[in-house]
């Protein structure tokens, strides 16, 4: 049987890739909604309007969009499909758009409704990566600990 903290991580991956990707999609393409892509192209035109470091550097609204969506559906694939450490990576680089998309809301004076999505997917990934990284220095601590006993032990019996 698995662990509560294996199936909470399982869970929290794929509910996140599943997510991710969907969201993504949505920044890249009017197939699946086309009020929700056309709502994206405005809000990374006022997102491109309020950093004009972005035009200097040569981005637009259209490639700023279309490099999130494409993080999105990229990590989001591998949260949901691919074993072991590339989840964490990916998780990592979700954690950092989502801070990035809330900078950006922030910037261009959005109300919290429009950015509380941002807001707890982003906390979800920490606690994700958390759980996740959690479980890797049990091991170490574990057998730190059953080194200190042995020693007690081994002291309590020279002693006596």
């Amino acid at each position: 049987m698995a662990s509560p903290r294996t199936i909470t991580i399982v869970a929290l991956s794929f509910a996140l890739g599943l997510f991710f990707v969907f969201m993504g999609t949505i920044k890249l393409t009017p197939r699946l909604s086309k009020d929700a892509y056309g709502e994206m192209k405005r809000a990374y035109k006022s997102y491109a309007k309020a950093l004009p470091a972005l035009k200097k550097m040569g981005i637009s609204s259209v490639l700023l969009r279309k490099i999130i969506g494409t993080l999105e559906v990229a990590c989001g694939v591998v949260l949901t499909l691919v074993p072991g450490r590339p989840k964490d990576v990916a998780n990592f680089i979700l954690l950092l758009v989502m801070l990035a998309v809330l900078f950006f809301h922030q910037l261009v004076g959005d109300p919290l409704k429009r950015y509380a999505h941002a807001l707890v997917f982003g906390i979800l990934l920490t606690c994700r990566l958390l759980i996740a990284r959690q479980g890797e220095d049990r091991p170490e601590r574990e057998e730190r600990r059953e080194e200190q006993i042995n020693a007690q032990e081994k002291n309590k019996v020279k002693i006596s």
